[in-house]
């Protein structure tokens, strides 16, 4: 497993959002005590790894969690 991102390069950019986009409301999903425990954690491991950041924009994203077979 990857514990880092890989060093910046002079092609990475930032998105830039255009003056005329609108933010999309979007379903929120009820989850239960286990997948926002797993959520939490999840995030917490990526905000530390820095394969992600906090978001500039009040727009949010989807996660979705699969059962293993």
């Amino acid at each position: 497993m990857s514990e880092r991102m890989p060093v910046k390069k002079v092609w990475d950019h930032v998105i830039e959002v255009k003056k005329e986009f609108v933010l999309k409301k979007t379903k929120v999903y009820l989850l239960s005590r286990e997948e926002r425990r797993e959520e939490c954690q999840f995030i917490k491991e990526q905000l530390k790894k820095e394969y992600i950041r906090p978001l500039k924009l009040p727009q949010t994203a989807p996660l979705f969690f699969v059962r293993n077979k």
